[in-house]
C-alpha cells in the first residue's frame, strides 16, 4: 500500500539546548544505528509538546527513529484537499535526527469494515520497520505511548516492544480499576516505563520489567538567563505565572477568587488553551479582570523567557483521582530557572515541600504566595537550590538511561517478545 514520509536527518544529530544548539560530531553517537525505534504516539510531531516529542526526539542521538504521525480519516484525505494542521509547535525535526512518517491518504485510519482497518493500521507500523530495515537497522524496538496502540505487537516482529505510561489514561476525576485493555498491554510488553509514583504504585506490579523515569527538563535552555519578552515587559510587578495549555484540569475559579483578592499582583497566563468542558464561563470571567493576563501560545524556544519574568509559577491544579497521578512536565522547568513555585498539593511534589510551595484553599494560597514573594525564597542560594533539583532531572540524562535499557535488554536477550 502507498504511504508517504519524511526524512528528516539535519546537522543536529541529537537533542543539544535550545541555548546551545549545534552540529553533531561521531564521539556524540555511542555506537552505529544498528536499533531503531518506531514511535507510535497519539500526537503530530508539530502539535502540542509532551514528554513523547521530548523523549523520542532525544532518541535519535541514540537510534534511527521513525515517529508514526496519526492517520487522519479518509474523509480528511479525500474531501479536505489533505491540508496540513496548523503548526503549534514549529520545531524542525532535523533538529533531532528523526523521521516523520506520514500514512497518507492510501493508509487512513478506518473503523469498519474492522478487517480492513486492522490491516491497514498494520501496514504503517511494517512500513515503518521497512524504512529502518533499508538504513541497515538489525533490531527494532516498538516503543508504545499509549494502550489503544496495542495491535501493533502483533504487526511486526519486534525485537523489544516498550510501553510508555505518562499519564492515567482515564481522565476521571475518581480513579478507576485499571482498564483491563492496559492490563494486557503491561503484561506483553518487554519494558515498561512509568512516569510518576503514584502512577508507580497502582500499575507497576503488573509487570516486572517496570521502571520509573519522571518527566525532565531542557536544563541549559531553562536555566541560562533570558531577555524579557516584549509583550510582558509592560506588565506591573509582583507577577505570578502560569506556564502551559489552559485547560480544565486547572483549578480556575481559585485562580479568579485570588486575582480579585489581590488586585496589586499581576497573573499572567502563558499557552494555548485546550479542552475547557463546563469550565469555560470561568475562564472567560478569568479574562475579564483587570490584573490577569493572557498571551495564548508560545514557541518552546521562547518558554524559558516567560517563566524567568515571573516573580512566582503557579501549577494550580484541582486535586482530585487524576491530578494525583500526573508528574507535570513545568515542575522542573519551573525549578531550572531558579524562580519560586508554588503549586497545588498533589501526589508528584508532596516530596518536594522544602523547595516549592504547597497550597490548598484560597488561604493558603494567599499565605503560600506571599512566601514566595518574600525575600527569604529569593535569595541566590534558594535559587541554586530549586536549580539543583531540576538538574537531576535534565532530559539528556533521562533518554540516556532509556536508551542503555534497550541496548540492554536487546544485547542480553531479556526481551519476551510479547509473550502472553
Amino acid at each position: 500500500m502507498g504511504s508517504q514520509y519524511e526524512r528528516l536527518s539535519g546537522p543536529t544529530k541529537g537533542v543539544p539546548a535550545m541555548s546551545e544548539r549545534r552540529p553533531a560530531t561521531p564521539a556524540e553517537s555511542p555506537e552505529p544505528s544498528r536499533i531503531g525505534v518506531i514511535a507510535l504516539v497519539p500526537d503530530n510531531w508539530h502539535g502540542i509538546w509532551m514528554p513523547r516529542h521530548h523523549v523520542v526526539g532525544r532518541l535519535a542521538r541514540h537510534f534511527e527513529v521513525v515517529w508514526i504521525e496519526p492517520a487522519k480519516g479518509w474523509r480528511d484525505y479525500w474531501l479536505a484537499n489533505d491540508q496540513e494542521e496548523p503548526a503549534i509547535q514549529s520545531i524542525p525535526a532535523e533538529e533531532y535526527g528523526l523521521t516523520l512518517y506520514r500514512p497518507g491518504r492510501w493508509l487512513p485510519e478506518l473503523y469498519r469494515p474492522r478487517w480492513l482497518a486492522e490491516r491497514i493500521r498494520k501496514q504503517r507500523v511494517i512500513n515503518a520497520e521497512r524504512m529502518l530495515r533499508k538504513r541497515g537497522c538489525r533490531e527494532i524496538v516498538l516503543y508504545l505511548w499509549r494502550p489503544e496502540f496495542d495491535w501493533a505487537i502483533d504487526a511486526i516482529s519486534a525485537d523489544l516492544t516498550c510501553y510508555h505510561i505518562d499519564d492515567e489514561y482515564r481522565f476521571s476525576v475518581n480513579d478507576l480499576p485499571n482498564d483491563p485493555r492496559e492490563v494486557a498491554l503491561i503484561q506483553r510488553a518487554d519494558l515498561v516505563i512509568i512516569h510518576s509514583r503514584k502512577l508507580l504504585e497502582k500499575k507497576g506490579h503488573l509487570n516486572p520489567q517496570t521502571i520509573h523515569i519522571p518527566n525532565g527538563v531542557d536544563y541549559a535552555a531553562y536555566a541560562t538567563p533570558q531577555p524579557e519578552p516584549a509583550d510582558i515587559a509592560g506588565i506591573p510587578h509582583p507577577r505570578l505565572g502560569y506556564v502551559g495549555v489552559i485547560k480544565s484540569q486547572l483549578d480556575l475559579d481559585l485562580l479568579h477568587r485570588l486575582a480579585q483578592r489581590r488586585p496589586e499582583w499581576s497573573f499572567i497566563m502563558v499557552g494555548p488553551e485546550g479542552y475547557m468542558g463546563a469550565k469555560k464561563p470561568v475562564l472567560e470571567a478569568l479574562k475579564a479582570l483587570p490584573n490577569v493576563y493572557f498571551t495564548g501560545n508560545r514557541q518552546l524556544a521562547e518558554l524559558p523567557a516567560y517563566m524567568q519574568a515571573m516573580d512566582v509559577c503557579l501549577m494550580c491544579y484541582e486535586v482530585c483521582d487524576y491530578t494525583h497521578f500526573i508528574y507535570p512536565l513545568k515542575l522542573n522547568e519551573y525549578l531550572a530557572t531558579g524562580r519560586p513555585v508554588v503549586c497545588s498539593p498533589i501526589d508528584s511534589v508532596l516530596p518536594l515541600h522544602e523547595i516549592v510551595g504547597i497550597a490548598g484553599d484560597l488561604d493558603t494560597w494567599d499565605n503560600a504566595l506571599q512566601n514566595a514573594l518574600g525575600a527569604e525564597r529569593n535569595t541566590a542560594q534558594a535559587s541554586a537550590i530549586r536549580q539543583q533539583q531540576a538538574l537531576q532531572h535534565d532530559w539528556n540524562s533521562l533518554v540516556e538511561e532509556i536508551a542503555a535499557q534497550f541496548r540492554q535488554r536487546i544485547q542480553h536477550g531479556e526481551a519476551c517478545h510479547g509473550t502472553d
